[in-house]
C-alpha cells in the first residue's frame, strides 16, 4: 500500500510510549499496534484527531503517501 504510517517516528520525537498514547486517546494497545504496523485498512478521523492532539502534530506527520 502506498500509504506509510510514521507514528513510531512521531512518538519517538515526542518522547512518548505507545502505551501512554493508547491510554491518552482511549484505544487499546492492540488497535494502536495495528495502526502503527500499517496493517489497518482504515482510520477514523476522530481517532486521527485524538492522535494529533495528543502528539501536537499534523496528520501529514503521521500519514505519508509514497507512490509505488
Amino acid at each position: 500500500m502506498p500509504i506509510t504510517i510514521n507514528l513510531d517516528t512521531v512518538l519517538q520525537q515526542r518522547g512518548m510510549k505507545s502505551k501512554e498514547l493508547a491510554e491518552q486517546i482511549g484505544i487499546t494497545q492492540a488497535n494502536l499496534s495495528i495502526l502503527r504496523s500499517g496493517k489497518a485498512k482504515a482510520v477514523r478521523f476522530s481517532t486521527l484527531e485524538l492522535i494529533c492532539e495528543a502528539l501536537n502534530c499534523q496528520p501529514g506527520e503521521i500519514l505519508e503517501y509514497i507512490s509505488e
